[in-house]
């Protein structure tokens, strides 16, 4: 009939999280970006479920995983968006910007900025191989010189339009304070176990995607959990490759 099976929502959000998935993005995905229309009236109670659930481990030290709210819409409702999922104690907000497609770079990052004093600023890149524009290198080195930007999504589907986030991130001299993530269904594990390194004096760390945002990771979550944790083994400083 449509309408919010809370028991049924509760057990995904606690699956992902026995699994041991570090984070919800909550309002994106799998919970489908239709639950923003406010006639729908679904934003806030799905939005509440995830909260309390991780409030409740959190409480009783059972894990702290990240709560991150999917914001959508124009300036004015991705505002109130911002506003109402701090309210309910998440962490970051996942900032679409397939509703300002027609907007100037410079409106989007006007966009972003009055956004990012509400809410720590998780940014998302959705490029056009999956419906979304092209934004450029200026763009994003920009965009990283906000102060409560904190990570970004990139559905690296083109690769030098992915450069270009990525040498934004080194330019900025942020790479240790924001995350990137990919967003790409299509070589997980090419993004998580390869290195940029952009310094040719090497000053500068390598830069690299610390995790994954994904619609594949929605379901066989441990799997995915276990896929992570190795290729963080081989990233590390004194690598261990699993044979397996």
């Amino acid at each position: 009939d449509r309408t919010l099976d809370e028991q049924s929502q509760s057990r995904l959000s606690r699956y992902y999280l026995d699994c041991g998935a570090g984070g919800l993005a909550v309002g994106v995905h799998t919970t489908q970006f239709a639950i923003h229309d406010p006639q729908i009236g679904l934003l806030q109670p799905v939005w509440e479920i995830a909260a309390e659930i991780v409030r409740a481990r959190r409480a009783r030290q059972a894990g702290d995983a990240v709560l991150i709210a999917g914001l959508c819409g124009d300036t004015r409702q991705a505002i109130a968006e911002a506003a109402l999922a701090k309210s309910l104690g998440y962490d970051a907000g996942l900032l679409s910007l397939a509703s300002l497609n027609e907007a100037t770079e410079d409106d989007l990052l006007e966009h972003c900025r009055q956004v990012s004093r509400l809410i720590p600023l998780f940014g998302f890149y959705l490029q056009p191989a999956v419906g979304g524009r092209v934004l450029s290198y200026q763009f994003w080195r920009r965009f990283c010189d906000l102060e409560s930007v904190v990570a970004i999504k990139v559905a690296p589907f083109n690769r030098y339009q992915t450069l270009d986030v990525v040498r934004a991130l080194h330019d900025s001299r942020r790479g240790t304070e924001i995350a990137l993530y990919t967003g790409n269904d299509d070589s997980i594990i090419v993004d998580l176990c390869s290195e940029y390194m952009l310094d040719a004096e090497g000053q500068a760390a390598p830069i690299r995607f610390r995790g994954g945002l994904l619609g594949h990771w929605a379901c066989w979550t441990r799997a995915a959990v276990e896929l992570h944790q190795r290729c963080q083994r081989a990233m590390a400083p004194d690598p261990t490759i699993d044979p397996a």
